[in-house]
């Protein structure tokens, strides 16, 4: 961090990027309005081309922290992110969604975390949370290991270097010397950004006392778009750093792979190919059975088996058939937009 420090704390900017969401907007910036850091702090939300009136709850939104409002015409989360710290003055850089929900001591945790560690990303665990009906069946979902997979970001109960943590809070100084966020990825921009930071032999740092909670997709068609974008956009980011790969990233396109094989031979009349099918709605059952603590009732339980299905499969299907290329054109290397804006 910089010398441009308070005997209060670095001067903070929370950056939030913004697209459709006019309805978690305002609940976001509450729960940054609430937070407890001592020293300065500031806003910047990004707000992109949207569907709804996010620019409009954004441009009326009030604050207890300073706040300004950028426009991200390129539309994706990625050029917000770059845009928002462009314009931020802080040494340190807090990363939130319009979907997430801060506790009022993540500000100051996390910045006590990044100076004890001498960290350059420190992030925490992602809590799903559903209000009620599908949002709260696709919560649990997600929070299982079974559906949302063993990331540490999703349950990690130990402190310590990590692959990639949630949101992030960053050292200003070092996210500029990689160049911020890559605008040239629509999704898993996170991960790809972590991966480059600890290239550079830096450290990602995930303190699990950080549980921020986030707002699930609340409908099947959202779920499978969502976990769709996922898979294709890890395809990308597996081609340009294939040394980045993790195993669980392979599992859901080889289960996908598998269901496929297993359709041809049962068309063939082979009953092997029941096998991996039989299996798998197995586990799906079994893993929708343990969820009876968060889902009393069968029919949540029933639809959990179902949410995970939906899951795996887009992913997995986004991973094998979604964007094929893994190379930037020349129009996105990073020397190009995010080096102009100083990041």
């Amino acid at each position: 961090m910089s010398d441009a420090e308070t005997d209060s704390g670095p001067h903070v900017s929370v950056v939030i990027p913004a697209r459709n969401c006019a309805s978690e907007l305002p609940e976001c910036l509450d729960a940054v309005s609430a937070q407890t850091f001592g020293g300065p702090l500031e806003v910047i939300v990004a707000v992109a081309p949207s569907g709804d009136e996010t620019d409009r709850v954004a441009s009326e939104a009030s604050c207890r922290w300073p706040l300004q409002i950028v426009e991200n015409s390129a539309g994706t989360t990625s050029s917000g992110l770059n845009l928002a710290i462009g314009a931020a003055a802080g040494d340190v850089i807090v990363r939130v969604d319009a979907q997430a929900r801060l506790p009022p001591d993540y500000v100051e945790r996390a910045v006590a975390t990044l100076a004890r560690t001498g960290a350059a990303n420190v992030g925490g665990v992602q809590r799903p949370v559903g209000q009620r009906g599908l949002g709260q069946v696709i919560a649990a979902a997600v929070s299982s290991r079974f559906g949302g997979g063993p990331a540490a970001f999703r349950h990690g109960s130990h402190e310590g270097p990590a692959d990639t943590v949630y949101l992030g809070v960053f050292d200003r100084a070092v996210l500029g010397s990689v160049d911020g966020f890559d605008e040239s990825l629509e999704r898993n921009q996170d991960y790809e950004l972590n991966w480059r930071l600890r290239e550079q032999g830096h450290v990602v740092w995930l303190d699990p006392s950080l549980v921020v909670d986030y707002q699930p997709r609340t409908s099947w068609a959202g779920l499978a778009r969502q976990y769709f974008d996922y898979g294709a956009w890890k395809r990308v980011v597996i081609s340009r750093h294939p040394r980045s790969t993790q195993p669980r990233q392979l599992a859901a396109p080889a289960l996908a792979f598998g269901l496929v094989l297993s359709a041809l031979d049962l068309a063939r009349g082979r009953l092997r190919g029941g096998i991996v099918p039989v299996a798998y709605l197995g586990a799906c059952t079994l893993a929708a059975a343990r969820l009876r603590p968060s889902l009393p009732a069968l029919t949540d339980r029933l639809r959990a088996a179902a949410a995970f299905a939906v899951m795996h499969l887009s992913w997995g299907a986004g991973f094998l058939l979604g964007r094929r290329s893994g190379h930037r054109s020349s129009s996105e290397e990073v020397t190009g937009p995010q080096a102009a804006r100083g990041i």
